[in-house]
């Protein structure tokens, strides 16, 4: 069966430039615009009204994603097919995937993001790794958080890298960026959440926090090379070890806080759920 042809517009050199321009932290900042690689990141963006300003799909992939077309064209959102070499020049991966749409940021205000309703905020403290923000980002998406908080030593939300690593996730819940850390705590305690910090070192185990695990709770993820330093420690309400009983050193970032964020969205669920 021979497909249906699709005609797209191709882009002009001046909306090409544009897009390959935001693969530039400067850039992005200044026209507030980020790209989003992938069908399934550009699936999720594509639900979410007056996000995504165009999507640019390469041409031997088009009939590939006709469900991302079908999607663009209803939400009134401008479209083009372009070749192998130019949708490679706005992506930073090897093989691109072919699909890049461009977005507008969509972090909001700590005051937006942290209510007195809200029951599970993570908050990223000097993560400097794009791939694990990104992981942080999609495992706080999974275990229902209501927000992330990137403190204003973290990588940038925006590198392609973090959106990547999310698949999607950033479209699903309040980010937060750019904030003090003392700032994002005292908000979250405001709030009404207790405060844990991660620490490989600390007295106190994920395993020992039963009756406190149901609680609204704000976790503190720090640096991946030296996780989080003494005054910020002591910010917190509480340092938490997860448990290792196998023979590996240590966690990585992304798991540690995968482990956390089950722990505390699967104790609140039982709460809720015995009434």
């Amino acid at each position: 069966m021979i497909p249906e042809r699709l005609e797209l517009p191709e882009p002009s050199q001046a909306v090409l430039r544009a897009a390959r321009a935001l693969l530039r932290r400067k850039e992005r900042k200044t026209t507030g615009k980020f790209l989003v690689e992938g069908p399934q990141a550009v699936r999720e963006a594509l639900k979410q009204p007056d996000v995504v300003e165009a999507v640019f799909f390469r041409w031997a992939a088009v009939h590939d994603h006709v469900d991302l077309l079908s999607a663009a064209r209803e939400a009134g959102v401008t479209h083009y097919a372009v070749s192998e070499q130019n949708i490679a020049t706005i992506t930073d991966t090897v093989t691109p995937q072919g699909v890049v749409a461009v977005c507008r940021t969509l972090d909001v205000p700590l005051a937006e993001a942290v209510t007195p309703d809200v029951r599970l905020v993570v908050i990223c403290a000097q993560i400097r790794d794009p791939g694990n923000a990104g992981t942080v980002i999609r495992c706080a998406d999974a275990f229902g958080a209501d927000a992330v908080i990137l403190s204003s030593d973290s990588v940038e939300v925006y590198n392609p890298k973090t959106v990547r690593a999310s698949v999607g996730s950033v479209f699903h819940l309040p980010l937060v960026v750019g904030v003090d850390l003392a700032e994002a705590i005292d908000a979250c305690r405001a709030a009404g959440l207790q405060v844990f910090a991660t620490d490989g070192e600390a007295g106190t185990e994920l395993t020992d926090l039963t009756d406190k695990l149901g609680e609204p709770t704000a976790w503190v993820m720090g640096n991946e090379s030296w996780g989080l330093p003494v005054e910020h420690l002591e910010l917190a309400d509480s340092t938490v070890a997860v448990p290792i009983y196998g023979q590996a050193e240590s966690l990585n970032l992304a798991t540690a806080a995968a482990v956390c964020l089950y722990a505390s969205a699967s104790a609140q669920h039982t709460r809720v759920a015995a009434g």
